[in-house]
């Protein structure tokens, strides 16, 4: 099992407000995680940065081989707790940190099981022999649309609210996570982004890169290339997890 990651500030916006983190917990697990901060011009990367730290840190403290995955499980929704708590109480510090937030999206692997957890719109895909699937459902007004008829998918990826969120680490005292078990096999993929990424990319755009790239270890640098030949306005992040 390996793991790349990249992030990039985009070709507009001067700071980057994504974070990530790629933690080997043993020679068999493996845990990932991709944040996309919101707020204003300096506490966005903090909430990210700030989210992904206490999140990783709390899964490294917690976690055993031992566990079945609905304890893992318990043990991913408690360092979404523990992030949120410390998001939300950093952004009551100051004026400058008012309102502050970050999306979350993360993958525990271990031989027991593949746990994503996701708050927000960033996404996880599982990519293999039969194709792309994106696991995670965007916590997002146009998303509630969509579902509700209200707007196509196509629609979708460029009305003027596709940005607002329903659900962030950090806005509120408390926050509640979506978890997917996911029934993975050797030589599957999991692609973790912003949505930097996929407002930029066709989930079939994405399985051709991680599918037919010759070069597991440059495939971010390739989707990061796309994302920033079709403009690139927002953060770019991404994690690839090769099985």
């Amino acid at each position: 099992m390996d793991a790349w990651g990249l992030t990039d500030p985009g070709n507009v916006r001067q700071q980057n407000q994504d974070a990530f983190r790629i933690v080997k917990l043993n020679d068999t697990a493996m845990l990932c995680v991709v944040c996309d901060g919101m707020g204003g011009a300096k506490s966005g990367n903090v909430a990210s940065k700030l989210a992904s730290e206490v999140f990783c840190e709390e899964v490294k403290r917690s976690f055993s081989l031992e566990m079945t995955p609905q304890e893992a499980e318990r043990v991913l929704r408690s360092a979404v707790t523990l992030s949120n708590i410390s998001v939300y109480e950093h952004a009551q510090l100051s004026e400058e940190y008012s309102g502050m937030g970050t999306t979350l999206v993360a993958a525990l692997i271990y031989e027991k099981a593949t746990i994503i957890v996701n708050i927000g719109d960033s996404r996880a895909y599982h990519i293999n022999a039969d194709g792309v699937r994106c696991i995670t459902v965007d916590h997002s007004v146009v998303e509630l649309m969509v579902q509700r008829g209200e707007l196509t998918r196509e629609q979708a990826k460029t009305h003027p609210s596709k940005n607002l969120i329903t659900r962030a680490v950090g806005t509120a005292s408390q926050v509640y996570a979506d978890v997917f078990y996911v029934k993975t096999e050797k030589d599957d993929c999991l692609l973790l982004c912003t949505d930097g990424l996929s407002n930029e990319m066709a989930d079939q755009e994405i399985l051709f890169e991680v599918a037919h790239g010759t070069h597991k270890d440059d495939c971010c640098q390739r989707l990061l290339q796309i994302a920033k030949e079709r403009g690139a306005p927002d953060n770019v992040t991404s994690i690839l997890i090769a099985l």
